[in-house]
């Protein structure tokens, strides 16, 4: 058996247990989460045991710290120390993990910057998706991904035989993590993870991810050192949350350790196996793009995949001339992420799994780019409707709760557009004999009031 297939019989309990976890991260978060039970105090010293009584004796309590110099994080130490303790972590590790703990501005300064780690104002949310990828898909990653590629043949060669994920989608991923390992970021995974939860937002997914610190170090996976991270609490050249890194790490150096932030082997395994695990298939593209006939009815760019045969049957033809070649997958959707003046593209199943990494359709469409700019291919051959400015988080809101007054179901007011509010806008277009191409701009914005009297 190869240290690898071992590697993952070994971590299976924990894949099964960090899926739950992750699971619970999905719903708006408790800005106080209740205890998981009362603990009992330790006896007093030297107290004599009570004859009869049976079973172990109670844990010494992890605490006290010494004080961060903030009381609502001081509060929040105790209380989750004590439910990590219940839970049957180590009480020695669990020190380790929240003793050194104390406020960043990010998350628990100014109003302002806490709001700065909120989803909406993440680049990949918040900017046009054009600015995106020129700041991500930039000539220079893409010249250095492709020496990383020639530089490193032996050990691509070795992850695409194991995983069955092509070399230039691990390049494009680790040059959009960390520019292949040039910034893994400076700070205490644990101090970034404890200060979200103290923040409150994300207080559950934060907690579970601490407690998967734990059992990395309880299980001797890393050291305490080890683990710097980036902003949010990711880890290494490929930034794995920590429940992520319990799932799915892989020791690919076979040395005992698995050294995601200074072994490129190691890290570059445990991202083709992520990516492996969550449906990658191999041999097929993440997207094509294409030209759509005059006329067509955008009502199709729905979000449901079809068949190729019906695309085909469409009128879709690929962008650069070449037949429509999907590697053998058999269905796609049809994405227009910036209005019938902007590419156009079929996406395929290795499209969802790039956003396994990153929920944003702007990330994977950058992964997918990057991906083919490693190998020296330009894309895309449409233009960007960079004249247009799209609309501000703000007015995305009103966008949808405008759509939403009017019975189009634009889903949450969160300030996204994502899939349903695209899909919401352009029932509403239609209804009105415009263009159906669900694209947010100022003057959908307006129409969409002025229907809904707002």
């Amino acid at each position: 058996m190869s240290h690898v297939s071992s590697n993952r019989l070994r971590w299976g309990l924990a894949a099964a247990v960090t899926a739950l976890l992750t699971a619970c991260a999905a719903g708006p978060e408790p800005q106080t989460p209740p205890p998981a039970g009362p603990t009992s105090p330790p006896p007093a010293s030297g107290a004599p045991e009570t004859p009869g009584d049976s079973g172990p004796a109670p844990a010494r309590p992890v605490g006290p710290f010494e004080s961060s110099g903030h009381a609502r994080m001081d509060a929040w130490r105790a209380d989750f120390a004590s439910r990590a303790q219940a839970q049957g972590r180590d009480r020695e590790v669990i020190r380790s993990v929240l003793e050194g703990i104390s406020p960043l501005e990010t998350f628990l300064g100014s109003a302002f910057t806490a709001q700065s780690s909120g989803i909406e104002d993440q680049a990949e949310f918040a900017k046009p998706i054009w600015e995106y990828l020129s700041s991500t898909v930039t000539s220079t990653r893409k010249r250095i991904g492709a020496d990383k590629l020639a530089a490193n043949t032996a050990l691509f060669d070795r992850l695409e035989a194991e995983y069955g994920v092509e070399r230039e989608v691990l390049a494009a991923i680790w040059g959009m993590e960390t520019s292949y390992g040039g910034f893994i970021g400076s700070n205490d995974a644990a101090n970034t993870l404890a200060n979200m939860a103290v923040e409150g937002r994300r207080r559950r997914f934060a907690e579970g991810e601490l407690i998967a610190l734990m059992k990395i170090l309880e299980q001797g996976l890393a050291e305490r050192g080890d683990l710097v991270s980036g902003w949010a609490g990711a880890m290494g050249q490929t930034q794995f949350m920590p429940s992520t890194f319990l799932a799915h790490a892989e020791d690919f150096t076979g040395d005992g350790k698995i050294d995601v932030w200074n072994s490129r082997a190691d890290a570059l395994a445990s991202a083709a196996n992520y990516l492996a695990v969550s449906g990658y298939q191999p041999g097929e593209p993440w997207g094509v793009e294409v030209i759509l006939p005059e006329g067509f009815d955008y009502s199709h760019a729905d979000g449901k995949d079809r068949r190729l045969a019906t695309w085909r049957s469409l009128g879709l033809a690929a962008a650069r001339g070449d037949q429509l070649d999907a590697g053998g997958a058999e269905f796609a959707e049809l994405w227009v992420p910036a209005g019938h003046r902007g590419p156009k593209f079929l996406l395929f199943k290795n499209f969802d799994v790039f956003k396994t990494y990153n929920r944003a359709d702007s990330y994977a469409l950058a992964v997918g780019l990057l991906s083919q700019g490693v190998q020296g291919r330009d894309s895309p051959v449409a233009d960007w409707p960079s004249d247009i400015r799209p609309l501000s988080v703000a007015q995305v809101k009103r966008l949808q709760a405008g759509l939403n007054d009017l019975g189009y179901g634009a889903g949450p007011v969160d300030g996204i557009p994502g899939r349903m509010t695209k899909s919401a806008l352009r029932r509403f277009q239609t209804d009105r004999g415009l263009i159906a191409d669900g694209f947010p701009t100022a003057s959908m914005l307006s129409l969409v009031l002025e229907a809904a009297g707002s």
